[in-house]
């Protein structure tokens, strides 16, 4: 349990809060780079940590990010026509660059400089690994670009997808790292999905005896969800959370690895973004498919919106006879709304004063702790935060059985390195 004040304090993002500061010192995967396909395309509305703005792509393919409304009387530049090396706001003709920069008001004579004194404000671009980043914090301590492994296969071997959730940051973040759930929750799709059903570590994860062991890292933690095999044998399941909002799923053999960011749009809605990626081989035409059907962590979206086909005005497509013949453990198809349904279920900010945690919730516990320690230490001015080196996001997820008596550390530390173009420990 937490007080009403450490809740507050973890989940508001806005700008001048201390979560949202700390947040800001990061690079923030913004949209897709499919958003923005090619020069002059449409421009894109995007909500980040609290501040409405706008995204697109000039004439030269140069990435802009900034404040959506105009400067003139308030327009949203949504509406703005993408054109010869900037967005003109289709009111007066005000026309701003990648920067922000107003660079021509057709009303005023361009001897006056008038357009130079306005500017909105913007934030740095750069594409890599598909998405398009940005950086709000500081220029001055703006740090290296992101090296997660997911960002550095060929786009043959990735597949990205992201979806509108109706909550808080956290309570999605925490679910991402909660192990002890995935054999309740998921056990029908454990047993079902095309993209887990028939390995090992599908009739292990069943299991509804969870004992973790968690050890901080340089990025985060290293979560392992111990589960029993034969006997004699252990099943572990190894998390990869890393600050300030990715976890990397533990994987089934055959399969690909899969990775979460739960990005603040305001306090009260996240977007989900899901990272399918292997790193030897490109992903085939039947992992496509079902991924693009909605199987697997990713999920069936309204067309041309990133809001679930199953969501809370339709009480998530609930289906109590296949909850009651276990088909689907809480009557929701699919892992992702699974998920999403009940962490949206606690309202758009869980109460956590009301909470009662068990020994399978440390995970959470500690990865709090270590949110709230790094934004009271940014307050204080004590160095940079964790997880900015890009030498600390080059970790795996695993899974792997043991004898009883193994050495679960040493062998989750050397399955969790990353090695560029070789096999990833699974079962």
């Amino acid at each position: 349990m937490i007080t009403s004040e450490q809740n507050e304090y973890l989940c508001r993002t806005g700008p001048g809060t201390p979560m949202g500061n700390l947040f800001r010192r990061y690079w923030i995967p913004g949209l897709m780079a499919s958003e923005l396909p090619g020069p002059d395309c449409p421009p894109v509305r995007v909500q980040l940590l609290s501040e409405r703005l706008i995204a697109f792509r000039d004439t030269e393919g140069r990435l802009g990010l900034m404040d959506e409304y105009c400067a003139h009387r308030g327009v949203s530049l949504w509406f703005g026509r993408n054109e010869e090396g900037g967005l003109r706001c289709p009111y007066h003709g005000w026309k701003y660059d990648v920067t922000g920069q107003c660079t021509e008001v057709p009303s005023e004579p361009a001897s006056s400089g008038f357009c130079q004194k306005i500017r909105l404000k913007a934030y740095p671009c750069v594409e890599l690994g598909g998405v398009i980043w940005t950086y709000m914090g500081p220029p001055e301590e703006k740090p290296p670009l992101p090296a997660y492994e997911w960002t550095q296969v060929p786009a043959a071997q990735r597949y990205l997808s992201k979806r509108w959730q109706e909550s808080n940051y956290l309570q999605a973040m925490e679910g991402g790292i909660d192990s002890s759930h995935v054999s309740f929750l998921h056990s029908g799709d454990i047993s079902r999905d095309p993209l887990h059903r028939g390995t090992a570590g599908a009739k292990y994860a069943r299991s509804t005896n969870t004992t973790f062991d968690i050890h901080e890292s340089d990025a985060g933690l290293l979560i392992g969800a111990r589960r029993p095999a034969e006997p004699g044998f252990h099943y572990w399941r190894v998390t990869q959370w890393m600050m300030p909002w990715y976890t990397l799923i533990p994987p089934y053999k055959g399969n690909a690895l899969n990775g979460h960011a739960w990005v603040p749009m305001d306090d009260e809605n996240c977007m989900a973004w899901t990272m399918t990626f292997h790193p030897t081989r490109p992903l085939s035409d039947a992992e496509l498919e079902a991924m693009e059907n909605g199987h697997g962590v990713h999920t069936e979206l309204i067309p041309g919106t990133f809001r679930p086909v199953a969501n809370m005005d339709n009480d998530y497509l609930m289906d109590r006879e296949a909850q009651r013949q276990k088909v689907y453990y809480s009557g929701i198809k699919g892992i992702a709304m699974q998920d999403a349904s009940l962490q949206e279920s606690m309202g758009p900010i869980a109460d956590r004063t009301r909470e009662n945690l068990v020994s399978t919730d440390n995970a959470i516990i500690m990865a709090r702790m270590r949110l709230r320690k790094a934004a009271q230490a940014l307050e204080k001015g004590k160095g940079a935060p964790t997880g900015l080196d890009p030498a600390s996001h080059k970790v795996r997820s695993a899974s792997f059985v043991l004898p009883e008596d193994g050495p679960f550390k040493q062998v989750a530390l050397d399955a969790s390195v990353v090695k560029l173009g070789e096999p990833f420990v699974a079962v």
